[in-house]
């Protein structure tokens, strides 16, 4: 063998050596706080849900997922980072709420505020129990007057869209596509009533926060909390996700549509991404996005949708105080 020869050699493994360390380096040390989804077939939708037919299969690669919904603790490091201020905070702009008095354009989010009781008619409007809030945002999650000192590992709420892609941004991360968040959700079960089975209480044990009692009057809190909870409060699912049922809404990075239809191509597909557009035949023309998990408002009695396949029209200028997310990662596994 040549000298030339030799060294061309020498160098081929040196740099094979180095990527092979790259890649060790990358792949041997999971991402903070993520869990690693691997991919897989399942089938997506539900036919609970009018909106979430046909069921139909699909795959996605693996992808690496916040284990938890993203707390209070972690989106105060993004804002101190960054000086981020989310939508709730700021003034909102004369040209999007036109005829409203000058005066009456400050922050605000929307708060869960139930009423005392209902009329004989029962409630039946969620303008019942959806107010209005200055100062509403989330570090006052109930109002100017609230804080959550105390609530590190609780989800951050009053959320919007552009705020959790800010955050993503931040990270170098995305918020999940609809299909990965149900396969996520669904951790190898197909076709059961909820993601973790059948049951709602499989020996006894609550394994979502939602609501139970004389909804929107009185939370029970039979699950142990009334109102929101702090992450990780119930089992993960086997892929070591928590809370991917109730607690708060998730946002996800597809455009909303009712059902899969022609625009969807039912049938098996592979990462889809969803509609280039959005439709909700509720709706006033507002471009929305899709919600997932449901959340601790979800009552049997008005909101099931914490239920496997479930799924909600999300307004993406729109924070409330039971709305959140989690991102995600694409890459290599860590092994």
């Amino acid at each position: 063998m040549t000298m030339t020869r030799t060294v061309a050699l020498i160098s081929l493994v040196a740099v094979s050596l180095g990527v092979a360390w790259l890649l060790w380096g990358t792949w041997s040390s999971p991402p903070e706080g993520m869990v690693w989804v691997p991919g897989g077939e399942f089938l997506m939708g539900s036919d609970t849900f009018d909106d979430a037919q046909p069921v139909h299969r699909c795959w996605v690669d693996g992808f690496w997922m916040d284990a938890t919904e993203v707390t209070n603790a972690q989106f105060r490091r993004f804002v101190e980072a960054t000086g981020y201020v989310t939508v709730a905070e700021r003034t909102p702009r004369p040209e999007d709420f036109p005829g409203v008095p000058a005066e009456k354009l400050v922050p605000f989010s929307l708060v869960f505020v139930p009423p005392e009781v209902c009329p004989p008619e029962g409630c039946t409007n969620c303008d019942q129990w959806w107010k209005v809030v200055p100062g509403a945002n989330w570090r006052h999650p109930t109002g100017p007057s609230s804080t959550i000192d105390g609530k590190d590992d609780y989800p951050v709420v009053h959320i919007c869209y552009e705020d959790a892609l800010a955050y993503c941004n931040w990270l170098g991360r995305r918020l999940p596509t609809e299909a990965e968040w149900e396969y996520a959700a669904r951790a190898g079960l197909s076709n059961t009533r909820y993601y973790w089975g059948d049951e709602l209480t499989p020996n006894g044990r609550w394994m979502a926060n939602i609501y139970q009692g004389d909804f929107p009057v009185r939370d029970e809190g039979k699950d142990g909390f009334a109102g929101l909870a702090p992450v990780k409060s119930f089992p993960p699912n086997a892929f070591g996700l928590y809370d991917m049922a109730g607690n708060v809404w998730e946002w996800t990075a597809d455009w909303y549509r009712p059902g899969f239809g022609e625009w969807d191509a039912p049938g098996y597909r592979r990462n889809p991404t969803g509609p280039l557009s959005s439709i909700d035949p509720h709706g006033r023309n507002e471009l929305k996005r899709v919600l997932r998990g449901g959340s601790f408002l979800c009552a049997d009695v008005y909101c099931r949708r914490y239920m496997a396949g479930g799924r909600m029209a999300g307004e993406i200028s729109s924070a409330q105080n039971h709305l959140g997310f989690r991102t995600v990662r694409s890459g290599g596994a860590w092994r």
